[in-house]
């Protein structure tokens, strides 16, 4: 279900840039290509370069980079030679584990925007998140059969979540869970914090004007270079329509550059158990899947901000998250209420077409 989902974002996304202009401005000419063995989602590539061997170069380090960077945030699986989130779970209550300084950051940052956000959003909530993908597998793979996880066995989970036992020590960059029954699940963050590195450091390698992708994480470079546009435009989903490339399944579009887009919903990935739908999204509080919305989307520079903030605002009502966003300098929001309404920030409005936002000069 999250493979399928994640493709279709991208396509979606391909669908809204295939009006561009091939030809670019002052030389420039658009490339795309995508690649599909990251954070398990298709990765869309789009850049105004000023030749094909130029937007390859520009490919290859975005594709190498997300891959060491999905090995580095894995919780599943092993690698050798690397330590990474699996290898600090596999060690928790035994022995401390050396990190690369992606892993600290990645952390201290998860860290910091819980204590902004009040804890909504925990990546110390493995041991729960686990169980509840244990049975969404289940339920995907016998849905006569799905069944929601016994509460008593959540609420045992929820002992070992605990963000103050992840011990983080810098100088000798290492990560210890003092907790041997808790555990990692950095699923948040974990990719709008790698689509902001590789942003950044393919920024410095001169790729001036494009957009990457991973999965509809959006994080958009420069404005577009095709002589005609000022701005980007991006669509944001409807949870109500199928995720499909059409036009007419969007929500809205916003028009914006140097800027990351990223929703979340109770359409991306879930189970139904007897006619209701049971999503990834899981509330702290209840330990149940949030049901204050049907999606959100954040509008914000950095794209490991947006992603977080996204999983934090769906899962805390809307006066809650509204206050949050507005206390964050440049951060913008949607949210898609259980009964179809919308709210927005009054600074999304100003970027949505539906408000009278375009891509062209204004």
């Amino acid at each position: 279900m999250r493979r399928i989902t994640a493709c279709c974002l991208a396509a979606l996304l391909l669908f809204l840039l295939s009006g561009c202009q091939i030809g670019g401005k002052s030389g420039y000419t658009k490339y795309s290509d995508s690649f599909f063995d990251s954070f398990d989602t298709i990765t869309q590539v789009v850049c105004y370069a000023k030749s094909e061997e130029e937007f390859n170069r520009y490919f290859e380090k975005i594709k190498d980079r997300f891959r060491e960077l999905h090995m580095l945030f894995d919780k599943y699986n092993d690698y050798e030679g690397v330590n990474n989130i699996k290898t600090i779970n596999d060690n928790a209550g035994k022995a401390p584990v050396v990190v690369d300084r992606e892993i600290i950051d990645l952390l201290l940052f998860s860290r910091e925007w819980y204590e902004r956000t009040g804890g909504p959003a925990n990546i110390a909530m493995g041991s729960v998140l686990e169980i509840w993908h244990r049975y969404r597998e289940d339920g995907l793979f016998d849905p006569e059969n799905a069944e929601i996880p016994p509460m008593e066995i959540l609420l045992d989970a929820a002992e070992h979540t605990d963000i103050n036992d992840v011990i983080i020590d810098e100088t000798n960059s290492t990560v210890y869970l003092a907790d041997k029954d808790m555990s990692l699940d950095v699923g948040a963050v974990a990719k709008g914090f790698a689509t902001e590195i590789v942003a950044r450091e393919i920024m410095e390698e001169g790729f001036e004007s494009g957009i990457i992708s991973p999965g509809g994480n959006i994080r958009v470079i420069g404005k577009p270079l095709d002589g005609v546009r000022e701005r980007w435009g991006i669509g944001i989903q409807n949870p109500d329509k199928p995720v499909v490339v059409d036009e007419e399944n969007l929500l809205d579009t916003v028009f914006i550059n140097d800027m990351s887009v990223v929703s979340s919903g109770d359409y991306q990935r879930y189970y139904t158990v007897d006619g209701k739908r049971m999503h990834h999204l899981i509330d702290p509080k209840t330990l149940m899947p949030g049901e204050y919305f049907r999606a959100v989307t954040v509008v914000t520079e950095d794209s490991g901000v947006a992603d977080y903030l996204s999983t934090a605002i769906f899962l805390v009502p809307l006066d809650e998250g509204r206050r949050l966003i507005e206390s964050i300098d440049g951060a913008e929001a949607v949210w898609v209420l259980q009964d179809g309404s919308i709210e927005t920030t009054d600074g999304m409005k100003k970027i949505m077409k539906s408000h009278g936002a375009s891509g062209r000069a204004d």
